[in-house]
């Protein structure tokens, strides 16, 4: 076990780039991880790191061990993830970050059969409305729509949502429907207050696609306030359809110049880290997930 322990703490301090940063992450002080690894370069009678004032850089050695490190910590990731195989075996703790919206609509109305299904897992679920990388951090999964930057993580496409632009009937019946997309211009409209493709209103018309420059009566940093501005009367929204779906069916809000609409959809990604062996407390809900986008369609 101490040599595993010299192993990790040779990892840690290349991730890390110092002793005391890895020590920091990890709850061990700078002399700790330092001996560690002092330990390990006497065991294999090789020098790993040169040392400089502020930075750790790796020797020839230190670079052909951490190939062979890796595979190892691979490899007891797998063993571990092997003994939780069976569901009732499934423990841990899920870290997830994702859009405050999908949380609250796609994912809380299943959330506690699926923690009934797996008691010996907790969830910890992050919110918002950008996707961020904070894999390095420790997150487990995001969830997030739209155009993802170029990166080493993985991302599965769990379905795809239209956005839709909307209003309730008391505001339609007071300020009339919108016929064409330049009718919004007369109209009270919100948007996101952070910049955003979002606020993009994109139509189809016989001139080709347009783009209304909405200039929003108020502006908000998350979805579901502006879906109670638009629940509330208030005016008009553009919102994606996996958030209002329930709100459209019950006609609580009502779409607004469909004839209008582009064809294409945003897509749903499910990002996790790029390893070659998926921790089951990620599989069970990533396959949780799909069953319920599956059996409940928001369109």
């Amino acid at each position: 076990m101490d040599n595993y322990s010299q192993m990790l703490a040779f990892m840690w301090a290349t991730e890390h780039g110092s002793f005391s940063a890895a020590g920091r992450a990890h709850g061990l002080t700078p002399s700790a991880v330092s001996k560690l690894i002092t330990r390990l370069e006497n065991r294999l009678q090789a020098r790993l790191f040169q040392r400089g004032t502020r930075s750790l850089t790796l020797t020839e050695e230190g670079s052909a061990y951490l190939l062979s490190a890796r595979e190892v910590i691979n490899a007891m990731a797998e063993a571990d993830s092997l003994a939780e195989a069976f569901p009732n075996r499934v423990s841990g703790s899920l870290r997830i970050h994702t859009m405050t919206t999908f949380a609250k609509h796609q994912i809380l109305p299943w959330l506690p059969e699926f923690l009934s299904n797996y008691p010996g897992l907790t969830v910890d679920i992050q919110v918002g409305a950008q996707y961020v990388d904070t894999f390095d951090q420790g997150l487990d999964i995001a969830i997030h729509s739209g155009v993802l930057p170029d990166s080493s993580r993985v991302a599965k496409k769990i379905g795809e949502s239209a956005w839709i632009t909307c209003a309730s009937p008391a505001y339609l019946a007071r300020r009339g429907t919108p016929s064409r997309p330049q009718d919004l211009l007369g109209h009270d409209c919100f948007n996101f207050g952070f910049a955003s493709a979002w606020n993009n209103w994109r139509f189809s018309t016989p001139e080709g696609v347009v783009t209304i420059p909405i200039a929003p009566k108020a502006a908000f940093a998350q979805g579901d306030l502006l879906r109670e501005m638009a629940l509330g009367g208030a005016g008009i929204v553009r919102l994606a359809q996996f958030h209002i779906g329930e709100d459209l069916r019950a006609g609580r809000l009502v779409p607004l110049l469909t004839d209008f609409d582009l064809p294409e959809k945003e897509p749903l990604y499910l990002i996790y880290s790029n390893r070659k062996h998926l921790s089951p407390r990620i599989r069970v809900f990533r396959d949780f997930l799909e069953n319920r986008l599956r059996e409940s369609p928001w369109d």
